[in-house]
């Protein structure tokens, strides 16, 4: 059966989508184990986001009052040079191979045209998708569009305990936590250090959004400053996702962002505060520790995580495609 064969409704995205859009995500993550659990606060939380016009950007799709898959598409407001537009969807385990996935996924890569069309027209288009190496059904959904594999992120977990790296804190530097007072530091060293890798500089709205939202632990997050110049060298942000700890029974320390400025790099700022956040996250109870990095190795990040303690858990892919 086709999904233009069904009677099912096709409309955008609401706000008031909340529970059914937890219900359909945490279905999928027990299925294809890619994104972790959902509350309904969660996903009212990004359904909700000043940043996403859900009329313009969304389509679902649902069976009576149960949503059965959707497609959303996401652009870069401060865009240079490349806009990098990312096309996020996903579609119940138990209505696959029925075409829903297909007209999804060519809605987000129309609507990612539309879109880059009225904000960015100048730039050169590239719209991505993530999604975990395992699940067959979703390469082969991405290989059909036209998408191909463009790079690769590994989830690494870490069980804390006597397995905790130690790192001295680089001479010159004190270690500080996260204060409202210094978000705005926070934010500005990860604009710095993921700049000079070709990413979009987040706004502050975006910031608050994607960073510092209902799943952020201050308490976990820490910044590294110059002693003599008082300039902020290195950040880590940490969230915990509460439908997770329900799930599964361990409280996960996520290492959200992980950022060092250019001139401070090589000097262990990132060593040192991923190994004060594991030691913290363990003295506050947590189960253990999760972050992402990128498998090239020229990147260095696997290799300094492992050092750290971290394995691999699994692989996420991100394909990518340029409109014409």
């Amino acid at each position: 059966m086709t999904a233009e064969s069904q009677n099912l409704t096709w409309r955008p995205l609401a706000v008031s989508d909340a529970p059914a859009m937890a219900d359909l995500l945490n279905a999928v993550d027990a299925e294809d184990h890619v994104w972790g659990r959902y509350t309904v606060e969660d996903a009212a939380e990004e359904l909700d986001s000043p940043i996403v016009d859900l009329p313009a950007s969304t389509l679902a799709v649902f069976d009576g009052p149960t949503m059965l898959g959707f497609s959303a598409v996401h652009y870069e407001p401060t865009a240079e040079v490349v806009h990098r537009m990312q096309a996020a969807g996903a579609v119940h385990p138990a209505r696959r191979r029925q075409g829903l996935g297909t007209k999804l996924l060519r809605h987000g890569l129309e609507t990612a045209r539309t879109l880059h069309a009225r904000h960015h027209p100048t730039l050169r288009l590239v719209v991505e998708a993530v999604y975990g190496e395992h699940v067959h059904g979703a390469v082969t959904l991405y290989s059909a569009a036209g998408m191909t594999a463009t790079r690769w992120n590994l989830h690494m977990r870490h069980p804390l305990g006597a397995a905790s790296a130690v790192a001295p804190i680089p001479d010159g530097l004190r270690i500080e936590g996260y204060t409202a007072e210094t978000d705005e530091e926070f934010r500005a060293v990860r604009n710095d250090a993921f700049h000079t890798n070709g990413s979009a500089r987040l706004s502050a709205e975006e910031w608050k959004v994607w960073a510092v939202n209902a799943n952020f632990r201050p308490e976990l997050s820490f910044l590294l400053r110059d002693v003599r110049t008082g300039t902020a060298a290195g950040i880590l942000l940490t969230v915990c996702w509460e439908a997770e700890t329900a799930a599964t029974g361990i409280r996960d320390a996520h290492l959200r962002v992980i950022a060092t400025r250019p001139a401070y790099r090589k000097r262990g700022v990132a060593h040192a505060l991923i190994s004060h956040t594991l030691r913290a996250a363990q003295d506050q109870g947590y189960g253990r520790a999760s972050l992402r990095v990128a498998a090239d190795s020229s990147s260095g990040a696997f290799g300094f995580a492992r050092r750290a303690g971290f394995v691999t858990d699994d692989t996420q892919v991100c394909y990518g495609i340029e409109p014409p």
